[in-house]
């Protein structure tokens, strides 16, 4: 095979730097990428279930949160930072680290774990199609709901459930295989779109009631004991939680982050994950908190206090305020499986065939793939603990984190030959070991054995949050020991 070809195999027009006019990624369209990863119901969800977990202590989860915020600040800076400067995604970033053909599979697992999610978070979504669809069904005729068509089901799902899943997956894998530019149009929208509707229904929830949902707010401001010594473990476990939330993003942030301007932007970017946690938890707790206090006026709904975003629409009666929502749950969570999932899973898999796939042939794969996994996901996936697999492959994730940090700042000095990156040559420096650099797969194995150990340990599960900090500490150190001279 001639050099020609050689080089081929490893150079993509996709996977190459950046082109310098696209790089017009300022701080506040960092803003609106964090903010679209806040948006979801489970991020809805988590922040509100910590206030409740901790008796809604103020003082726990909102400086927990902070902490946590300011962990993922540093280390998207760390990691966003060689993106920034090369204008390279992350998984060829992961060449010079763990060789050019080790970076090839180990990037693999960031597919696995993307397109995964990817199809169940396009599951979930398809819920969301499939209550709009019922909704105007029963508008128009609600007999036609009762009608035994309906009823029939395969895999779990009706004759109106897989109308919506493919809706799901044609409206996300349409949109979503373009281009960056249409990516980042999506982020921005998505992110002022949801945020109006945040502002609509806290404007609702507060004008329902003013005096009582005010009230409500406020009593769950608890500041007691503020500087109380017994707060320290929950704050420590609410600062590893949402940590772990955002651990997913951190290690293919410079997939983003070579679009952005200059390091000064991206420093103030990143920042604005503080300024949306701020904004996003405020509003959910008086969301919460309000329609808490509102719907326990009536004696039937005194059981619990409702987190997730959906069991709140089920207790609303006003059915342009509901279908309002469940758009707003459509953006937001089509949205945030393009960034922690789509985009990831496309770079991975153009760089494992560089030569023979582009964005849109990727993002095909991506799609139909996911689709599979969407339809499977209730009757079969969800049953045999895939999410377990799924935790199990993501515990590669810190690791990797911990190799690819050392070796640019530390080894690497911050350069990178921008030639040998996608030279395929044995003479070139990211060679190796016929690829693969012996020394950081060790690493990188070892950092997985403590990582993964928090999962199927029972004794170390109490540990879970900090799997990603420990797997990339271990493997850090460890490259640290194998490399020094």
């Amino acid at each position: 095979m001639s050099p020609q070809n050689l080089k081929k195999n490893l150079t993509n027009w996709d996977l190459v730097s950046v082109n310098p006019n696209d790089k017009n990624w300022d701080w506040k369209v960092l803003f609106c990428f964090w903010g679209v990863n806040i948006q979801s119901v489970i991020g809805f969800s988590l922040i509100t279930s910590l206030y409740v977990i901790y008796n809604l202590n103020t003082f726990i989860v909102f400086f927990g949160t902070i902490f946590g915020a300011l962990l993922v600040y540093l280390f998207s800076n760390l990691i966003g930072k060689p993106s920034q400067k090369y204008g390279l995604p992350f998984v060829v970033l992961l060449r010079p680290s763990l060789g050019i053909i080790g970076a090839k599979y180990f990037g693999l697992l960031r597919f696995l774990v993307g397109i995964f999610l990817f199809g169940i978070q396009t599951y979930f979504l398809s819920k969301a199609f499939s209550y709009l669809i019922r909704i105007g069904i029963f508008s128009i005729e609600p007999a036609i709901l009762d009608q035994q068509l309906l009823l029939l089901f395969f895999l779990g799902m009706n004759l109106i459930d897989w109308i919506a899943i493919i809706i799901a997956i044609i409206f996300q894998g349409f949109l979503f295989s373009i281009g960056m530019n249409m990516n980042k149009k999506i982020i921005i929208f998505s992110a002022i779109t949801v945020y109006l509707g945040i502002l609509l229904f806290f404007l609702s929830v507060l004008l329902s009631d003013v005096k009582l949902t005010s009230s409500a707010f406020l009593n769950s401001l608890n500041t007691e004991n503020f500087l109380n010594k017994n707060n320290f473990v929950p704050l420590i476990t609410v600062t590893s939680t949402v940590f772990a939330y955002f651990s997913i993003i951190i290690l293919n942030f410079g997939d983003f982050s070579r679009y952005v301007k200059s390091e000064s932007q991206l420093k103030k970017g990143n920042l604005a994950l503080i300024l949306n946690l701020i904004i996003f938890s405020f509003a959910a707790l008086f969301i919460v908190s309000g329609m808490d206090a509102f719907l326990k006026q009536d004696p039937e709904n005194l059981s619990r206090i409702l987190t997730n975003p959906t069991d709140i629409l089920g207790k609303i009666d006003n059915l342009f305020l509901i279908v309002l929502a469940l758009i707003f749950i459509i953006i937001a969570s089509a949205s945030t499986n393009l960034i922690a999932n789509f985009i990831p899973s496309q770079y991975t898999l153009i760089n494992f065939l560089p030569f023979s796939l582009s964005v849109k042939s990727a993002g095909f794969i991506i799609t139909i793939i996911g689709f599979i996994i969407g339809i499977f996901w209730l009757t079969f996936l969800s049953q045999v603990g895939a999410l377990s697999f799924i935790d199990t492959f993501g515990a590669f994730f810190g690791p990797l984190f911990g190799i690819m940090i050392f070796d640019f700042y530390f080894i690497q000095k911050g350069k990178l030959d921008n030639k040998d990156i996608y030279s395929l040559e044995n003479n070139g420096i990211y060679y190796y070991s016929s690829g693969w650099h012996i020394k950081a797969v060790y690493s990188v194995i070892l950092g997985f054995i403590f990582s993964a150990s928090t999962i199927w340990n029972t004794n170390l599960m109490f540990l879970q949050s900090f799997s990603w900090i420990i797997g990339a500490f271990v493997a850090a150190f460890t490259y640290y020991l194998l490399t020094r001279k």
